[in-house]
């Protein structure tokens, strides 16, 4: 909290100030975006270009800038985002573009998006950000959950599976006969041992149709989802996208770990999705006390004791995060973007762009 404090006190009472003598009087939405790219320094992880022949490349830093402002002004494309920026001075400069001239055209910044989301500079931008301004804390409680993202790209087709019994063994096999093991399923391989790089590397990541339960009824949607552990305060410490099909429970153990490189935590809350003897034992493991929700195919309901249910009230920090996510930087709107990588950009971008503003709301 003192580093963050010594940041914004620097904003208030140094960088305002200098901004107003070259600049307009500021809005509260640019007061806002220059606070968030103070704080999460973005044009610090872009590399200067290492080549000096042949046309000079576009400024990657004042792209990299002009992302972020994306995302804090909710815009829904590029195109509108460079309308925003040329029709209004202070944005532009803010971003690190003097004259209208300058803003590049909507190929370079798709250009440029594409490298950002190779390098993964969003996503290296939020560890960073977790690690400097969150790691210090003692996080009381982690609250996982998950939330669809609709996309506009062709599903992937099914992948056929061969049935480890084959056609017309089915039921109690014969006196003598021995048939197959069942193949473990992912979250027994997770459990068994495997590291997070490869409980990475094995959850599906294509775009295809996910199903869940919403107000009442059955909500059908095309693309991804969006799986996060949320701190005390509505702080995203750890990020995960994988098929709109992949059940919550499978990612939970590698949410675990990487939120445990990240942070240190006392209680890890979710919902019945994720009520798996693997996920309460991975918990334990970790040192940190589970509270999950029971779910009924488990048999009759058991209710929480009155002091963790108590503390269970506080996972309302995943829905309200969710919900600010969506409305506020850019998590609501049909991607205008396909594959895997530059979808995990654009939505790293916000997920940056609402990590710092919830980090110095802090301090409010």
């Amino acid at each position: 909290m003192h580093k963050l404090a010594q940041i914004w006190s620097g904003i208030q009472h140094d960088l305002f100030p200098r901004l107003t003598e070259v600049l307009d009087p500021l809005t509260e939405k640019q007061k806002e975006l220059v606070a968030i790219l103070e704080l999460c320094r973005i044009e610090d992880y872009v590399p200067e270009p290492w080549w000096s022949l042949g046309r000079t490349q576009c400024d990657r830093k004042a792209l990299a800038r002009a992302c972020v402002a994306k995302m804090v002004y909710n815009l829904p494309d590029t195109r509108q985002l460079i309308e925003q920026v040329k029709s209004a001075p202070n944005l532009r400069r803010i971003c690190g573009w003097p004259r209208r001239r300058d803003v590049p055209s909507e190929s370079t910044f798709s250009r440029a998006f594409a490298e950002f989301a190779a390098s993964q500079l969003p996503q290296r931008v939020h560890a960073a950000l977790i690690e400097q301004y969150e790691s210090p804390r003692l996080v009381g409680h982690l609250s996982r959950d998950s939330t669809d993202i609709v996309a506009r790209e062709k599903p992937a087709a099914k992948e056929k599976k061969e049935a480890a019994v084959p056609p017309g063994k089915r039921g109690r096999p014969k006196t003598g006969e021995i048939r197959p093991a069942q193949e473990p399923t992912r979250l027994e391989r997770q459990a068994a041992g495997m590291q997070l790089p490869e409980m990475l590397a094995d959850l599906p990541s294509r775009c295809d149709w996910g199903t869940k339960k919403k107000n009442g009824g059955v909500y059908h949607w095309k693309g991804y989802k969006l799986h996060l552990d949320w701190a005390d305060g509505e702080i995203p410490v750890s990020v995960i996208l994988t098929s709109a099909s992949v059940h919550d429970s499978q990612v939970a153990i590698p949410l675990a770990l990487m939120s445990a490189q990240r942070v240190s935590s006392l209680y890890d809350l979710m919902d019945a999705a994720y009520d798996a003897p693997a996920i309460w034992e991975q918990s334990r493991r970790l040192g940190h006390v589970p509270l999950i929700d029971r779910n009924r195919r488990r048999g009759e309901k058991l209710p929480l004791e009155p002091a963790a249910a108590r503390r269970f009230d506080e996972r309302t920090t995943a829905e309200r995060g969710n919900s600010l996510f969506k409305e506020k930087f850019g998590g609501g709107a049909e991607l205008r973007v396909r594959g895997v990588a530059k979808v995990a950009a654009h939505l790293l971008f916000g997920i940056v762009a609402l990590t710092a503003e919830r980090l110095l709301n802090l301090l409010c």
